[in-house]
């Protein structure tokens, strides 16, 4: 499965984001994070490195992932948003409450379960 975050703020934050969810173990051990560029949508000029791309394997948690997100964001002084991209399947966590966090998961699994489960 591949997945891209993006970080509404600057790319300090989205490195620190990068290395948050490399230090959790749940997310290291099924998911490779890279920060990279994206493709910009029709009328968008590329940003450079402005997304986090992950691609996730066996052991994928979207439960666990989406925790170690608000647990970052919840972190940060400024507390962005953050954009979470699969496929069509766009989430946005604005204040991680506990509705919101769960809305994500299931959003997430639904995605998952809608390609088969393939990763």
């Amino acid at each position: 499965m591949r997945l891209e975050v993006r970080v509404e703020s600057t790319g300090t934050e989205l490195r620190s984001l990068q290395g948050w969810l490399r230090a959790d173990p749940v997310v290291r051990r099924s998911t490779v994070v890279e920060v990279g560029g994206s493709v910009p949508r029709p009328g968008e000029m590329g940003t450079g490195l402005d997304v986090l791309g992950l691609v996730t394997g066996n052991g994928w948690s979207a439960a666990s992932f989406v925790l170690a997100l608000a647990a970052w964001r919840q972190s940060r002084p400024q507390r962005p948003r953050v954009e979470i991209r699969r496929g069509d399947t766009v989430i946005v966590l604005t204040d991680c409450s506990q509705e919101e966090v769960e809305r994500a998961t299931r959003a997430l699994a639904a995605a998952d379960s809608d390609e088969g489960g393939n990763r």
